[in-house]
């Protein structure tokens, strides 16, 4: 699409978005092509580690792409700086937002180390919210087995609540969920806070109406928050029902292995490719899903959203989302045990898939959230 009033935009992304292949850079990624299509001319700035090569995809969507090494290692873990901002602190990114007068498109905490910088007092700036970064790794220290895990979880987020402090330098604030601009909303009450639904890979519904066989967890099983769900509902849930369960998902613990293997009825797809996870959520009757981290917006509630049936979950999963209505709730183990059996024998039909539909346009259309967004910030600009 043509470049309408010669609309550039910087978007300093925490990592590089490409391959999209996990939650926080499948957001980025969508959302660059979907600001590609609405003409926006885009100076991507990407962190990389670990010798990650250049994305020769993202040049697609972008004017320019410019890499930075992120600086891992003791210096940046000692500040007091969170590791996860000082690590990404390149003096070349600031030089290089200075070239111009462009508005900043900040991609989450991890890239706003220069977001209170002097130099760009002048800017339009815009923070994307992807978490309540002190929350989610305080979350991770409960989780976290080991000692040096939770030190460093609660030493990181100490750090992060004081850092948040920075995001008032932004014009504009977007939370990814409701609950999530609700609380931005409070901290910062001079701030523009405005909530905007995550950008996705899905342009249309694909659910199959019908009747599957079975139910499904997914998710990326080396997280701890994943695995630990997945045991609450083999032990908690499905372990006194006869409904067979899959449990779909990368590098899965030996312990889960083992515990699955107790019961005929539940099994564990190992690391699936895109072909086989696209299938068993398709065919699945129900997919139950369940975090113990109310945070954020689950990409994979989304994606369930766009291309399975039934979908149960616990509160935590939808808390402050605009996808309540087309879930079901369990509030307990009991309550999520009947609701499987329920679910299982409730054929889906085209009114639940006409009424998905509407909510799923209506809130999380790629289009119609970039066209949002050009708005928001070209607007101050």
């Amino acid at each position: 699409m043509k470049n309408t009033g010669n609309r550039q935009l910087h978007i300093v992304a925490f990592a590089t978005p490409y391959p999209a292949n996990y939650g926080g850079v499948i957001e980025v990624f969508y959302k660059l092509r979907a600001l590609s299509r609405e003409g926006v001319l885009i100076h991507l700035h990407a962190f990389t580690y670990n010798n990650h090569p250049p994305a020769k995809a993202l040049e697609s969507y972008c004017e320019t792409v410019t890499y930075y090494r992120r600086k891992t290692g003791l210096k940046a873990a000692l500040s007091l700086r969170p590791y996860i901002v000082k690590s990404r602190e390149n003096k070349r990114l600031l030089q290089n937002l200075l070239k111009d007068d462009y508005p900043i498109l900040f991609e989450g905490l991890h890239s706003c180390g220069f977001i209170g910088h002097p130099k760009l007092k002048n800017r339009v700036k815009v923070f994307r919210e992807c978490n309540i970064e002190h929350h989610y790794y305080y979350n991770l220290a409960k989780a976290s087995k080991s000692i040096f895990d939770k030190v460093y979880y609660l030493t990181e987020s100490f750090r992060l609540k004081l850092f948040q402090r920075k995001v008032r330098y932004a014009h504009s604030i977007l939370g990814i969920s409701q609950k999530d601009t609700n609380y931005l909303h409070g901290k910062f009450p001079h701030n523009k806070v405005i909530h905007l639904p995550a950008f996705h890979e899905n342009e249309e519904l694909l659910v199959s109406e019908g009747t599957g066989n079975y139910a499904l967890y997914h998710g990326n099983m080396s997280v701890a928050e994943n695995y630990l769900a997945a045991q609450y509902l083999i032990k908690k849930v499905f372990a006194d029902l006869s409904t067979p369960l899959v449990i779909a998902g990368k590098n899965p613990p030996e312990h889960l292995k083992a515990l699955a293997s107790k019961y005929p009825h539940i099994t564990i797809e190992d690391t699936p490719d895109d072909t086989t996870m696209n299938r068993l959520i398709s065919e699945a009757q129900v997919h139950i899903l369940i975090t113990f981290q109310a945070t954020g917006l689950k990409l994979k509630l989304l994606n369930t959203l766009f291309r399975g049936r039934h979908i149960l979950v616990n509160p935590q999963m939808v808390a402050g989302t605009l996808a309540e209505p087309l879930c079901e709730i369990g509030h307990s183990e009991k309550e999520l045990q009947q609701k499987v059996q329920q679910l299982m024998k409730t054929p889906f039909d085209s009114t639940s898939l006409h009424k998905r539909n509407i909510l799923l346009q209506k809130h999380y259309s790629n289009q119609h959230n970039a066209q949002k967004l050009v708005q928001w910030v070209f607007d101050n600009y």
